[in-house]
């Protein structure tokens, strides 16, 4: 390692829970300055969570999927938008480091502290390809955790000079992702929602920025450029896979608070505290379940995907759409469970500041993003269902 990062002696999930209580203690200046605060930020950094899948010649981790899922898992727990803003830190940094050229890597990771990436992915901008690399322009939404990012991503199109995009031997259009030094990009604010609100996912500009070919990358690459077999599950595994975590981390986090709630939390109509209730006790217990079978189901899909990798078998068609499927479904399991406890919750589920309140706006929130939208089950379906196709002949 060339950084200054001391490698904390302890593992990276035991670090995440020992600055859990930190994150807690910040979450309401993190809400109300709709960003992550400079005392989590820099607890994160200290101990490297920003990096988990940055190889250890970098300054990161070097952890493969799952260990990295569990560690936004937890920070989730701790606050669903710390938790969103890492994960969009960490997986969009790892995408980075697995794909881009190794001389640009170098330069964005190599450094005393290492670079953080945040920033939109998809090719909404365009761009005119010139000598030694683009020429970006666009404007962008979302960057989650890019109030204290270092470098910010940009999707384009790629155009010729008459301004005509350019096309594969498919006849699709040439998409690349560009990193920026976060000077280069003007930051638009544009952040006012209901729930993960201290993610701190600010609308930017860039416009007509010069980026060297070695800060960019394809957008849609199934090449990895590093060994490390978490890379092998692709821009859209990584990216997509760290929704699930954070959803685990509701669910658990509105778990704890409602049974903390109901143990002493009297009302009209039963005999005890609430959480004596049977009909409280049945419901806590399913739900229970849910979230352990879903915790489960994520991460065996994503260990099973990676061990393929690591043993140099292809990641099949069918593991691809499962962590899809998994991904947008615990979503949905998130929902329920947060659902339940904002039921049972009473007015302590709706008063400001309120843990549980804001498991639910957070809940809500995350449910509504592109990539898992409920119209990726059916695209999942598609490579599930001939598993269960009983064959007649």
């Amino acid at each position: 390692m060339t950084g200054t990062l001391a490698r904390p002696t302890t593992d990276a999930l035991a670090a995440a829970k020992a600055i859990a209580p930190l994150i807690e203690s910040e979450a309401d200046a993190i809400e109300r300055d709709t960003t992550i605060t400079k005392t989590v930020v820099d607890a994160i950094a200290r101990e490297r969570l920003f990096w988990l899948l940055v190889p250890e010649e970098y300054g990161g981790w070097g952890l493969g999927i799952v260990d990295s899922l569990k560690v936004i898992e937890e920070i989730s727990r701790a606050d669903g938008s710390t938790g969103w803003a890492l994960m969009a830190n960490a997986f969009s940094t790892g995408i980075a480091v697995g794909f881009l050229d190794p001389e640009g890597a170098r330069e964005i990771f190599d450094q005393p502290t290492p670079g953080i990436t945040a920033g939109m992915i998809l090719p909404t901008g365009k761009a005119v390809r010139v000598e030694g690399g683009y020429r970006v322009t666009g404007r962008y939404q979302f960057a989650s955790g890019s109030a204290h990012a270092s470098w910010i991503g940009a999707g384009f199109v790629v155009h010729d000079a008459e301004g005509n995009p350019l096309l594969t031997e498919t006849g699709d259009p040439v998409c690349r992702v560009a990193f920026l030094p976060r000077e280069k990009v003007e930051f638009l604010g544009n952040w006012n929602v209901m729930g993960l609100v201290g993610t701190g996912s600010y609308d930017y500009a860039v416009t007509d920025v010069f980026v060297p070919d070695k800060h960019t990358m394809d957008t849609f690459s199934t090449t990895p450029v590093r060994p490390e077999p978490v890379y092998q599950l692709g821009l859209l595994g990584i990216g997509v896979g760290g929704h699930g975590p954070v959803a685990l981390g509701l669910a658990t986090r509105a778990l704890q608070e409602i049974a903390s709630i109901a143990s002493v939390k009297a009302r009209p109509g039963y005999e005890g505290v609430v959480g004596d209730s049977v009909m409280f006790r049945r419901e806590f217990a399913k739900y229970e379940a849910l979230v352990q079978s879903a915790r489960r189901y994520v991460y065996d899909l994503h260990g099973e995907a990676e061990a393929a990798a690591a043993a140099g078998e292809e990641i099949t068609l069918e593991q691809r759409a499962r962590l899809r499927q998994v991904t947008t479904w615990v979503q949905e399991v998130a929902g329920e469970v947060v659902g339940f406890a904002h039921r049972w919750g009473g007015s302590q589920s709706i008063r400001n500041p309120s843990a549980l309140g804001r498991c639910t706006r957070d809940a809500a929130v995350a449910t509504q993003h592109l990539l898992v939208d409920p119209m990726t089950l059916v695209d999942a379906a598609q490579e599930i269902l001939p598993g269960y196709v009983r064959a007649t002949a």
